[in-house]
């Protein structure tokens, strides 16, 4: 059983780190959390929204899509292995400074120092590698920021800080994107956003209010095969938490076949000028991250009061798959706005109330960074095949589009068909969160 830490100065006892948090944290904590957020998700989408597309149009005019593929799959694959190992190395972390800090630290200085050095990526394979190594960092800070959450949130209340979490969820998203729009440098998007990825981690270095692992708790001795063995969760044991790792990956497929190729969509699906390109992007970024700011706060606000988690989760990725099927037909401008605001909506529910059912199927207190890396495996493992079936997808419509004549016909079916399996993984997954039986 957990033991409780040591009284502090104030004579108030801290709780261990494995107890089940009972009091809700204050307000700058919550504050501080939110920023760190903010600074992965811009960390993370001005590079995958604008940066690295341009930056493979730049370096490869004529195989950008190809290049685009490339570099995001790589990133993907690692983001799928770095989630949970780093999450795995903070459950075990002995420091007196706490298990979650010091993780935060290193990945966002590591972060940005691969974020420079994609500022000057002179080739295709200098670019692969750095973010490569963005990736990892990055995921080092996301795999110890989103265990903080049940180390310090009751369940009552995590609704709420999940919907604050995702409002920096998106709102990083449109300051990445910003940041590389307005700047008007690859080079410079890049520096601008390593500089906002650490600027934005002071807060939580000096309140995160991180505890150590209680006297007399220590990590088993480390083993690489038992680290890797670690990351399978029998569901038969934990069948609750498998379908909440398969429908996160559904609703994450779904979202990243629908998001991954936007720019190329905007220019070479809707006719827009490259230049014109970004900004329309921007537009559409910004639709986006008004609704979902507006929604999910309040949504994971009325989850938390009703105690019910499923039904919230259930009609979003309906949304989802509404704004998919609208950015499929159509293929118009103003159907991509509506779209934007749809998916905005979407988000927004989902992202608060599904973290908030995730943290409640965790099996073990002790392993809670690990076993929300392997959870996160359902985000970034997505962003694996998506690029691949994207990329594939559209080529080979491309091809058989034939003659100059036929080209826009082909890109037209080719997106048609992109956002349909869209709008089929986010049912999908919808669908399934119904065998989820310990969350109401």
């Amino acid at each position: 059983m957990p033991v409780t830490a040591t009284a502090g100065e104030t004579g108030v006892p801290r709780p261990s780190a494995l107890d089940e948090p009972t009091s809700a944290p204050p307000a700058p904590w919550v504050g501080a959390l939110t920023l760190v957020n903010l600074a992965i998700f811009s960390g993370w989408f001005g590079p995958i929204q604008v940066l690295l597309a341009e930056q493979a149009r730049e370096l490869s005019p004529d195989h950008k899509e190809a290049v685009l593929s490339v570099v995001l799959l790589a990133g993907a694959v690692v983001s799928t292995i770095s989630n949970p190992v780093f999450g795995a190395f903070s459950d075990r972390t002995t420091l007196r400074m706490g298990r979650r800090l010091p993780w935060v630290l290193g990945g966002a200085a590591g972060g940005a120092a691969s974020l420079l050095v994609l500022a000057v990526a002179p080739n295709v394979a200098v670019m692969v590698v750095a973010w490569c190594g963005a990736q990892i960092a990055i995921n080092a800070m996301y795999a110890a920021v989103t265990a903080a959450v049940p180390d310090q949130v009751p369940v009552g209340r995590r609704g709420l800080v999940g919907g604050f979490l995702a409002i920096a969820q998106t709102l990083g998203i449109l300051v990445g994107v910003g940041i590389a729009g307005a700047t008007g440098s690859i080079a410079l998007g890049y520096v601008a956003t390593a500089a906002l990825l650490v600027l934005l981690v002071v807060p939580y270095a000096v309140g995160s209010r991180d505890v150590a692992l209680p006297e007399g708790h220590h990590p088993p001795p480390f083993s690489l095969v038992g680290l890797f063995r670690s990351f399978w969760i029998s569901p038969r044991d934990h069948p609750d938490f498998a379908w909440a790792w398969v429908t996160r990956f559904l609703v994450n497929f779904g979202n990243a076949v629908g998001t991954l190729y936007l720019l190329y969509y905007v220019t070479d699906g809707l006719g827009f000028s490259d230049d014109d390109g970004a900004g329309r992007v921007l537009v559409l970024t910004g639709l986006y991250a008004g609704t979902t700011v507006v929604t999910t706060a309040v949504f994971g606000h009325w989850s938390d009061r009703i105690g019910k988690r499923k039904i919230f989760v259930i009609w979003s990725g309906m949304c989802a798959a509404v704004a998919a099927l609208i950015l499929a037909v159509p293929q118009t401008w103003p159907s991509a706005v509506v779209a934007a605001v749809v998916l905005g909506c979407s988000y927004g529910i989902y992202t608060a109330v599904d973290f908030a059912l995730i943290t409640q199927v965790l099996p073990d207190a002790v392993d809670r960074a690990k076993d929300l890396g392997v959870i996160n495996i359902a985000n970034a493992l997505p962003q694996v095949f998506a690029p691949a079936l994207a990329g594939l997808l559209l080529t080979v419509v491309e091809a058989l589009g034939g003659s100059v004549a036929t080209r826009g016909d082909a890109w037209s079916l080719g997106y048609g068909l992109l956002y349909g399996v869209s709008a089929v993984a986010s049912v999908l997954g919808s669908v399934l969160v119904t065998r989820i039986r310990s969350v109401p």
